[in-house]
């Protein structure tokens, strides 16, 4: 089935036919200047977005941004250029700067479009993956979702008496994209967004926590009451904090900052670090980086996904694949650019991974949250992570931490003002469990993650 139609009458400026026109008027520019390739992107988003601070209205944003991008190709120089106007002077003249800049650049064997065989068909590119559900909802009822939200929080508890905030975001956009080898494709997509972030306490005693929901269907996002009350009662627990020794101790990763680990190892494993060797797993493939009982799985085609696309940025097919199985590295993340710099083909990850699922073998669905802080026994419970301190060519981590200390398999008391260190190498074959509680935080899925050991500096 193709995927629906954009429409002028649900909020976009612009219909699909006319991208469809500008794309071709765009390609028949390059042909004309002397382009050996080229390729086009025209896009437009639209969206409105509120927030609330103490049950007043602070913020009503619309956002409406259109761009039309051009890639030139002499041979192995390459150009690009873009506009948001989408006049046919502008157009044009985007076209020349595109072309003007690939004359003076230098060859790069690297450079070209993907090969025409791993370009995505007609079929396959009008592959409907349910991305588009827009929200017809205005400034007043985004404002009254948001309001709700918080007083939620506010409600479950005479500690929560202020506020960070809360917000409504309602975003979609559309896109048709076709080179000279060939391919045309584009499709319709939306995201929502509700938020909140309570602050508990008060004085030098406050604690502040939020939580959200995101999807793409504004009928699947969580009641604003459920927000706002599971956010005050994380802002609740981590009220009266303490320090903790300095040891080395198992670490329970919460499931929604389990899903920066994943994201490192995509990034290690991704075409750009790879290339330019500084990923902290070169060479890799074939080994393994994970525990044997651990897998990782690519789905693109995933309906209503938050990374569902049938085809990459460049217009290259996406397929289902096990990146790692059992612990081994099946695969990389490529793009047409990164696999030739690496002697390799394109995985169809330009604009990288698609939902991703770090599953174990070991799981069941017995491994709930609770259990898996039975599991850990006596150790550190992260529920946040600050800080930057990954380094991707070495793999040394250590990030700012707060938490909760766990005794005898039980909550004994927050922690917080302490960094946890190790090094993602080890930590990813040191992972002992993981948990049933899954989480998707964008093109990410994973349930909480207990590491075996891992250097804790507090007092």
């Amino acid at each position: 089935m193709s995927a629906p139609e954009p429409r002028p009458d649900i909020g976009f400026a612009f219909a699909r036919e006319q991208f469809q026109q500008m794309v071709e008027d765009t390609l028949a520019l390059a042909r004309e200047l002397g382009a050996s390739d080229a390729g086009v992107e025209v896009s437009e988003g639209v969206g409105l977005s509120v927030s609330v601070r103490k049950g007043e209205l602070e913020n009503v944003e619309r956002n409406r941004d259109k761009s039309l991008g051009v890639s030139v190709y002499l041979g192995q120089r390459r150009g690009n250029a873009s506009t948001s106007d989408f006049s046919a002077g502008a157009v044009r003249r985007t076209v020349q700067a595109a072309f003007d800049i690939a004359r003076f650049t230098a060859e790069d064997p690297a450079a070209g479009l993907p090969e025409a065989a791993d370009l995505a068909s007609a079929a396959e590119a009008a592959r409907d993956l349910d991305l588009f559900h827009p929200w017809a909802i205005d400034a007043e009822q985004a404002a009254a979702l948001a309001q709700r939200c918080e007083q939620a929080a506010f409600a479950t508890s005479k500690q929560i008496g202020n506020s960070e905030g809360a917000g409504v975001s309602a975003q979609q956009s559309h896109f048709w994209a076709g080179n000279s080898r060939g391919f045309r494709g584009g499709y319709a997509s939306s995201r929502h967004y509700l938020s909140v972030s309570p602050i508990a306490g008060r004085g030098r005693h406050m604690q502040r926590d939020s939580w959200y929901s995101s999807m793409r269907d504004a009928a699947e996002l969580a009641a604003p009451e459920a927000v706002g009350r599971y956010a005050a009662e994380r802002a609740l627990a981590r009220l009266h904090p303490r320090r903790v020794p300095t040891a080395e101790v198992p670490v329970l990763f919460e499931s929604s900052v389990a899903a920066g680990l994943l994201g490192s190892l995509v990034g290690a494993v991704s075409g750009g670090a790879l290339y330019r060797k500084a990923s902290f797993l070169l060479d890799s493939l074939g080994q393994p980086v994970l525990p044997s009982h651990v897998d990782v799985q690519e789905d693109p085609h995933a309906r209503k996904g938050k990374g569902s696309a049938p085809f990459d940025d460049e217009g290259v097919r996406t397929r289902a694949r096990r990146v790692v199985d059992g612990g081994v590295l099946q695969g990389y993340f490529l793009s047409s650019y990164s696999a030739r710099k690496l002697g390799m083909k394109t995985t169809g990850n330009a604009g990288g991974a698609q939902n991703l699922w770090l599953t174990s073998r070991r799981t069941t669905a017995a491994d709930t949250l609770p259990a898996m802080i039975k599991r850990l026994h006596r150790g550190l419970f992260v529920t946040e992570l600050m800080g930057q301190g990954v380094n991707g060519v070495t793999g040394d981590y250590s990030r700012g931490a707060a938490g909760y200390w766990v005794e005898g398999g039980e909550i004994a008391f927050p922690v917080a003002e302490i960094t946890i260190a190790g090094n993602l190498k080890q930590m990813f074959q040191d992972i002992a469990w993981v948990g049933a509680d899954v989480y998707n935080s964008g093109s990410r899925s994973i349930g909480s993650v207990l590491i075996e050991r891992m250097k804790l500096a507090g007092d």
